[in-house]
Order: structure tokens, then C-alpha cells, then sequence
């Protein structure tokens, strides 16, 4: 069974006359092709290029100027965890948003995807309508998780040790200090989008409008480092702040 989310939220249309950007890495051909085919049949976006692993990926990625990667996360030479990592640092591409693609239904590096800066993940085998609708996602700046997956996934590695991330033990004292910076409306719309609640759903919680929400997450996703909603999810666990329950 893939990691295919089930309740994610509906994209922003993209611009008009802007088609969103998408770079496709895969290390199988073919594959890619359908992917090619599947989203240049889209009025609203285009492939902008294609790359068979990471290293190829990130050369294609600082040319094109992407506002997608749909990467895969197991390729040979440099995968696309390594790739992801090189794309989150280098600050050209910084609006760059990348969509793991994975096949296995537990996957440490799926964790280590999110804290290396990916949007979230999706199975390779999702239905055509819900590949399109994750790009859409992603370029509209959501993150593509599902609170499933979120609360499960993340909750699970994060009560284990963190996954396969050596790192983690250091990135927990440093977002706990960051912790420190944030309102305590903004801690608490934190804990919300830790559990997968959108900002629809943040809103009915704590009664309050959308926009309010929208408000707290950007100030928090900025006094916390975070590129986008799935590091957020990710900060609050590492952080202490959710502690997991494994089921």
C-alpha cells in the first residue's frame, strides 16, 4: 500500500498565464514518460524538465527554476533525499517545492524527507487525479499531508528516535529555543497543525477566522525556520512540544 493521501486540501489555481513549473525525477524512463504525459494534458501546467537522479535533478532544478519536484526518494548515485537536502539549502531556490514519490508503505527516509525540506509525500501509486492535485498543492504552498499520515507516519519514527536523521538530537534543542519566540496563540495553532488540522479546521477549533490562522502559521513558519506546513508538523514533535503516541 502506497503513502497516497486521502484527505488532502484543494489547491489554489495557479495564476493565469503562469502554468506551474513541474521537474520530474525518476530513475525509470518510462515512468517519467507517463508522468510527462499526464501533466503537460493540463492547461495549468508543464514540464519543465527531467532528471533520472538527485544530482541531475538539483543541475535541472538551478537552471529551470521549478515551482515542483515530484522526486523520487530511492535513486542510485545521489537519491532524492540527498537531492532534496541540496535543493532546501541553496537559497535561489527557495520557492522550490519538492513532492516526494515512494513506493513502501514504512519508510524512514520518508521522516527524513520532511526535516531535509520536502512538502510531503505521495505513492507511486496515487490515481492520476490525485498526482495533478498534488502538484497543485504544493505550488500553492500546502503542505501534502494528511492528518493520517501526518499523526501515524511522523509520530512513529519521532517515538523510535527520530528515523535514520543523526541530526535530530541537535535540531530538537535548537526548535526548542526557537519555541520560546512564539505567541501562545501561535504555540497552540502550532500543536493544531501538528495534528493535521487544516487551517479551515484550526479556524473552527479555536473560533476564529482562516485568514487569523494563515496569519499565526506564516509568523510561526518564520520565528521557527520552517520552509513550509510539513516542517512545522515535523519542529513540534522534534521539539517536544506533540509528544507522539504510537498506536
Amino acid at each position: 500500500m502506497d503513502h497516497t493521501p486521502t484527505d488532502l486540501p484543494s489547491a489554489t489555481p495557479a495564476e493565469p498565464g503562469a502554468p506551474i513549473k513541474v521537474l520530474l525525477a525518476d530513475d525509470q524512463a518510462l515512468l517519467r514518460s507517463a508522468f510527462r504525459v499526464l501533466v503537460d494534458s493540463e492547461p495549468d501546467m508543464e514540464v519543465v524538465g527531467e532528471a533520472s537522479d538527485g544530482a541531475q535533478a538539483f543541475a535541472v532544478a538551478r537552471r529551470e527554476r521549478p515551482d515542483v519536484v515530484l522526486m523520487d526518494i530511492r535513486m542510485p548515485g545521489t537519491d532524492g533525499l540527498a537531492a532534496t537536502r541540496m535543493i532546501s539549502a541553496d537559497p535561489e531556490l527557495a520557492a522550490v517545492r519538492v513532492v516526494m514519490l515512494t513506493t513502501f508503505e514504512v519508510d524512514e527516509y520518508v521522516v527524513s524527507a520532511l526535516r531535509a525540506g520536502a512538502s510531503g509525500f505521495l505513492g507511486k501509486g496515487a490515481e492520476p487525479e490525485e498526482l495533478l492535485n498534488a502538484i497543485r498543492v504544493a505550488a500553492a504552498g500546502e503542505a501534502l499531508l494528511s492528518p493520517a499520515a501526518t499523526k501515524g507516519l511522523i509520530a512513529t519514527f519521532l517515538a523510535q528516535g527520530g528515523g535514520a536523521d543523526p541530526a535530530a538530537g541537535a535540531s530538537a534543542g535548537m526548535h526548542a529555543e526557537r519555541l520560546a519566540a512564539l505567541t501562545v496563540r501561535e504555540r497552540e495553532v502550532l500543536v493544531h497543525v501538528a495534528a493535521g488540522l487544516s487551517n479551515d479546521g484550526i479556524a473552527v477549533r479555536l473560533e476564529v477566522s482562516p485568514l487569523t490562522v494563515k496569519t499565526h502559521v506564516n509568523r510561526a513558519m518564520a520565528k521557527l525556520g520552517a520552509r513550509d506546513r510539513a516542517q512545522l508538523v515535523v519542529i513540534a514533535y522534534e521539539s517536544g512540544l506533540v509528544r507522539p503516541r504510537v498506536e
